[in-house]
């Protein structure tokens, strides 16, 4: 689905000083996969995310999507944050029906979609509550419903479950696993999490320090129907070990 190739993106300082914050880097990203990164802090794993999203520019390298150069944001893609990023003063479908607006989408259908959406990821009750009146997990879902809205082929996520306590983790690692198999969307997930990764992911992209590259590639070859008792066997030990020894190597965080 998307070819990446010997991309770079470098920042210049208000000094003139020019910073290498990844690559040069070079993916290819399969069609229906749930696919992980994972690295130690600013090692570029928000500016890849970034650079395809087309939120920003890359410096150097080329970006294909299904063949086509990629430049700019796409409309094929969707994007859930850290932060859910909700508006207050809308309800749950008001908040899911933005892209909609946005894009101008017919309103009935997509309201139609967003009652659907918000169904599969279990707050079909939760269409006319508030942000404030949802946890935190709950408001996550429903910007992964909103980021489903307009029915993208890609879902980029940048460390959505980062903020969130243990249990409430584990919870929506579950559900983004069964999203996933329900829709089979393409989905690129970032994490600072080890287990996380090798949770979810059915490769994981382990980065370098600064300027981010690839340093591993691991196929955690996992059945699809797994459980959070998989953290717990030799196979998912091994991937994280393996993991860790990466970072370990160069001076990272365990």
């Amino acid at each position: 689905m998307i070819s990446i190739r010997d991309v770079t993106k470098v920042y210049a300082t208000h000094s003139g000083e020019r910073i290498g914050a990844l690559g040069p880097l070079s993916l290819d990203i399969r069609e229906g996969e749930l696919i992980c990164i994972v690295g130690p802090s600013g090692c570029g794993k928000s500016t890849l995310l970034k650079l395809l999203a087309g939120l920003m520019n890359r410096s150097s390298g080329d970006i294909t999507f299904r063949g086509r150069p990629m430049n700019g944001p796409q409309k094929d893609i969707g994007v859930v944050f850290q932060s859910p990023v909700l508006l207050p003063w809308k309800t749950v479908l008001q908040n899911v029906l933005l892209p909609a607006e946005v894009l101008g989408l017919d309103m009935k259908a997509a309201e139609k979609r967003g009652h659907e959406l918000l169904a599969m990821v279990d707050l079909a009750g939760f269409a006319g509550k508030y942000p404030n009146e949802l946890s935190g997990g709950m408001q996550q879902r429903v910007a992964i419903a909103r980021a489903l809205l307009h029915d993208p082929a890609l879902l980029l996520m940048d460390e959505p479950f980062g903020a969130l306590d243990a249990m409430t983790r584990e919870t929506m690692n579950l559900e983004l696993l069964r999203i996933w198999r329900e829709s089979r969307k393409t989905i690129l997930f970032v994490t600072h999490s080890i287990p996380e990764a090798v949770f979810l992911g059915g490769r994981v992209v382990v980065m370098s320090q600064r300027p981010g590259t690839i340093a591993d590639l691991v196929e955690t070859n996992l059945p699809e129907d797994r459980d959070l008792d998989i953290m717990t066997t030799e196979r998912f030990g091994i991937h994280t070990k393996r993991i860790r020894q990466q970072f370990n190597a160069r001076g990272g965080i365990e």
